[in-house]
């Protein structure tokens, strides 16, 4: 299988992702504290959460850290990294002064770390100076600002492209749109996450169905 691209699912509703998983395209599960409050999950019901999604065949899930101080991040990261088989569970840390910090210290124990909340170019390429899974910008949030989302997330692919040893994808969040994704993909991301809700407009092609549907009745008229 090619793992050249990771397409991630961006819920913390278990009735949202078991409505998409499993299937082979997709890669894993990302959540954020929002998220988690939105599905009104709870700390301690994270890693059950998390378990379960790999359960129905996510072969990572990212998590993000509750604290803005390096040691706080760090504790948060070691209390659910035991609860996980290494590599896993992917660690999500804003992209702040103390969260590069924290993340660098959690990639040098070997950990799979995703700088979040990306929003200038060069947050991308201290992620991938640093050894980051993945660098995470919002597009939708960049476009709300009124910021050229697309311009600058291509800005920060061809930073990342320049560091390929590092092994850093960006991971683009918040996608309202099958136009978004495709855009996205012919710049060359390394990975996206969308909401549920697009994995069925990008899956199920009204044309296709319909076409189904008729080489069904087809088949079923053959004698």
């Amino acid at each position: 299988m090619n793992d050249d691209f990771h397409l991630y699912l961006d819920s913390a509703d278990l009735a949202e992702l078991q409505a998409c998983l499993p299937h082979p395209v997709v890669h894993g599960v990302t959540t954020n504290p929002t998220l988690l409050q939105r599905a009104g999950v709870g700390r301690a019901a994270v890693p059950g959460l998390l378990k379960r999604c790999i359960e129905l065949g996510a072969r990572q899930v990212q998590a993000q850290v509750y604290s803005s101080e390096v040691d706080g991040m760090l504790e948060d990261a070691q209390a659910l990294l035991p609860q996980f088989d290494r590599g896993q569970l992917v660690i999500k840390i804003p992209a702040t002064r103390q969260g590069l910090d924290a993340g660098a210290q959690l990639i040098a124990q070997g950990v799979p770390v995703t700088w979040t909340a990306v929003y200038a170019p060069e947050q991308a390429h201290f992620a991938a100076q640093l050894g980051a899974a993945y660098a995470a910008p919002y597009l939708g949030r960049l476009e709300d600002a009124g910021v050229d989302g697309l311009g600058l997330i291509a800005q920060m692919q061809s930073l990342v492209a320049q560091r390929p040893a590092s092994g850093t994808r960006l991971l683009v969040a918040s996608i309202r749109s099958r136009a978004a994704y495709l855009s996205l993909l012919a710049l060359g991301v390394g990975a996206i996450t969308i909401p549920p809700r697009l994995f069925a407009e990008l899956l199920d092609h009204p044309a296709t169905l319909a076409a189904e549907a008729g080489f069904l009745a087809d088949a079923r008229a053959l004698p």
